[in-house]
């Protein structure tokens, strides 16, 4: 099987959530044949749920969806690295590949800060590629970000 990013559709995601006022942060997982079969974007202004990131949220559709609380040989695309907290629940989720765009070197959980995957209690580490379409997730964060403290020009 030949390798296809699904950055595409997580960017998708993540322009759905900036519309909604949430910071732009889309992710898809994808199964191992290759169907898409779970995506989402940050909610958590729209669910009043910290825990409403894009990859909570599609880690627990692509768990219905299969009906398993587990997600082995399942791919998870990301445009921003994920915090501790998603790393965490990708590992526990056994996500078998995290891709992801712009490194988070405030928030981070995989490259920088918690560093989730190194921990010894990590039970479950993914095969992690970065990098991915980096250049346009951070552009639309750093736009997001920069029209909000900026005051509308009316």
């Amino acid at each position: 099987m030949t390798f296809r990013s699904h950055m595409d559709i997580a960017l998708d995601e993540a322009h759905a959530a900036a519309a909604r006022g949430e910071v732009p942060v889309g992710a898809v997982i994808v199964a191992p044949s290759g169907a898409v079969v779970a995506r989402a974007g940050n909610r958590t202004r729209e669910l009043n749920d910290p825990t409403a990131h894009a990859e909570i949220l599609a880690i627990r559709a692509a768990c219905a969806a299969i009906g398993s609380e587990r997600l082995p040989g399942h791919d998870l695309y990301v445009t921003l690295e994920p915090c501790a907290m998603c790393a965490s629940a990708i590992a526990a989720a056994r996500i078998s590949r995290l891709y992801y765009g712009a490194a988070d070197p405030k928030s981070g959980g995989v490259a920088v800060g918690a560093r989730v995957f190194t921990h010894p209690q990590c039970h479950h580490t993914p095969e992690i590629y970065d990098g991915i379409a980096a250049t346009e997730a951070e552009t639309l964060l750093k736009t997001f970000f920069r029209d909000r403290r900026s005051p509308s020009e009316e």
